[in-house]
């Protein structure tokens, strides 16, 4: 993070990649809290109006364990900005802090969460594939418009990939767990008595 051929790979890549515009701050809005938090909310609130009117068996699980997810992302995020203290690009004033980025990580997850969330009750392969291009769509422009800004080294993005990579696969496993958990244990009107 402070020297080496992996940080001045970092830093060439940043010099040709940031060209500050409008699309570029755009996209790197959708990183916001104000921006991705409300979108999960909005899932969050129709999955589990969804598990509650079909009678689910634990039916705030889903949303409350991606609630939390959305919560550690403050709570993970700040003190490795704090630990690392790398100083930002050339286009932000000077300040430490930017590794890694708490934009990116708060797109990955809230949007991830809510695309995994959505995933069961989407009825064809095409609304899923759709929920999961839009997804991948709106982590790659938040990445692009975070770099291409200035905001953000290549690499303070990167590293919030890979924490949101594993708290997807955290949430993607509990989110598996329970549905094998509640499918098993709720007999169906053909296992039922008869």
């Amino acid at each position: 993070m402070a020297d080496g051929r992996l940080v001045d790979l970092d830093e060439a890549a940043s010099r040709a990649l940031i060209h500050p515009d409008r699309l570029s701050e755009l996209l790197a809005d959708l990183g916001n809290v104000p921006v991705a938090v409300p979108v999960l909310a909005v899932v969050l609130v129709y999955v589990t109006w969804r598990h509650r009117r079909t009678g689910t068996d634990h039916w705030w699980w889903p949303a409350a364990a991606a609630a939390v997810l959305m919560a550690l992302v403050p709570a993970l995020v700040v003190p490795l900005k704090e630990l690392t203290d790398r100083p930002g690009t050339p286009a932000v004033p000077p300040a430490t802090g930017y590794y890694p980025s708490g934009h990116t990580a708060t797109a990955v997850v809230a949007y991830g969460a809510a695309a995994l969330l959505l995933l069961p009750w989407l009825r064809t392969a095409l609304a899923r594939r759709t929920v999961l291009v839009l997804c991948a769509a709106l982590n790659l422009g938040v990445a692009f418009g975070l770099v291409r800004r200035g905001y953000h080294w290549p690499l303070d993005v990167v590293a919030s990939w890979c924490l949101g990579t594993v708290l997807m696969t955290l949430l993607w496993l509990f989110l598996s767990r329970s549905s094998r958990r509640t499918s098993v244990g709720t007999p169906s009107s053909s296992s039922g008595p008869s």
